[in-house]
């Protein structure tokens, strides 16, 4: 995946920053709930009855998210430029991380350092570690 920096503009990383942390204080506030990706959709997959309206209503606003992005602005083209079982093994890989590092990087990183949690600095050190060696290994070493 490549960023267009020429069309890049730093207000709108900084007003999806705003939004992703104006959501993630709002859902702690009004549920007590932690706005982490892999725990909104394991707690979908797992859970009573009960608990599913808000999750089903979190992953409904990701996914309308852009096309409401959409009446104001273009979407940014996106190209993804490796094979479809490189994707498929990083997605399992992803998901085995989430799971030993108890949560993902929007509950660690966003959620967890916001709260000041030594645990979610430790998993975001991690997170970002790892991503920045699998990026050195797959594209200078492997040439993937």
């Amino acid at each position: 995946m490549n960023i267009d920096l020429a069309h890049f503009h730093p207000g709108a990383a900084v007003a999806g920053g705003l939004l992703i942390g104006f959501a993630a204080a709002l859902l702690v506030m009004v549920s007590g709930r932690i706005a982490g990706i892999s725990g909104i959709v394991g707690g979908l997959l797992y859970s009573a009855s009960r608990d599913r309206a808000w999750r089903v209503a979190f992953l409904l606003g990701l996914v309308a998210a852009p096309w409401v992005f959409r009446l104001v602005a273009p979407l940014p083209a996106i190209t993804i430029e490796s094979s479809q079982p490189v994707l498929v093994t990083a997605g399992l890989l992803v998901g085995i991380g989430t799971r030993y590092a108890s949560g993902c990087t929007s509950g660690h990183g966003v959620c967890g350092l916001s709260r000041g949690s030594l645990r979610s600095l430790a998993a975001t050190i991690t997170f970002m570690a790892v991503g920045f060696g699998t990026v050195f290994v797959t594209r200078h070493l492997l040439g993937l």
